[in-house]
C-alpha cells in the first residue's frame, strides 16, 4: 500500500519540531493562537470533537477531521493520537492543501479570524 502523502508530511513536521500532540497541550496552544492547523481523528469521541471544534472556531484556528487515531500516531512515530496541532504556517498550508485533495477526509472548516504567520 502506498503511504499517504499527508501522513508523511505530518511525520516531517513532527521531526522538524513543528507539531504538538495531546489534548491539554493543543488546547493551551490554541488559546495562545500558536497553532496554524488542528487535526482531530475521525474516531475521537463526540465530546472531544465538539471541544476542539468550539475552541478552534472561537480562536480562528483551522480544524480538520482526518484519519483515525492509530494512523495519526503511526505517522508521527508515537502511540495512538487523537489530536495533533501544526505550529508552523508553511507546514500547515502544505498539510491543509493535501488534506483537501484526499477523499475520505472531512473538509477543513474555514474559520474566520486573522491568519498566523
Amino acid at each position: 500500500m502506498k503511504p499517504n502523502k499527508t501522513l508523511s508530511q505530518l511525520g516531517m513536521a513532527m521531526r522538524a519540531g513543528k507539531l504538538i500532540t495531546g489534548d491539554e497541550i493543543v488546547l493551551k496552544a490554541v488559546r495562545a493562537k500558536k497553532v496554524y492547523l488542528v487535526i482531530i481523528a475521525n474516531d475521537a469521541s463526540d465530546n472531544t470533537k465538539k471541544k476542539f471544534r468550539d475552541k478552534c472556531s472561537t480562536y480562528g484556528i483551522q480544524l480538520a477531521e482526518a484519519f483515525d487515531r492509530e494512523q495519526l500516531g503511526k505517522a508521527i512515530g508515537k502511540s495512538e493520537r487523537v489530536v495533533l496541532a501544526v505550529t508552523d504556517m508553511h507546514f500547515g498550508k502544505m498539510i491543509r492543501s493535501n488534506l483537501s485533495q484526499n477523499t475520505g477526509v472531512d473538509p477543513i472548516e474555514q474559520q474566520t479570524g486573522e491568519q498566523r504567520q
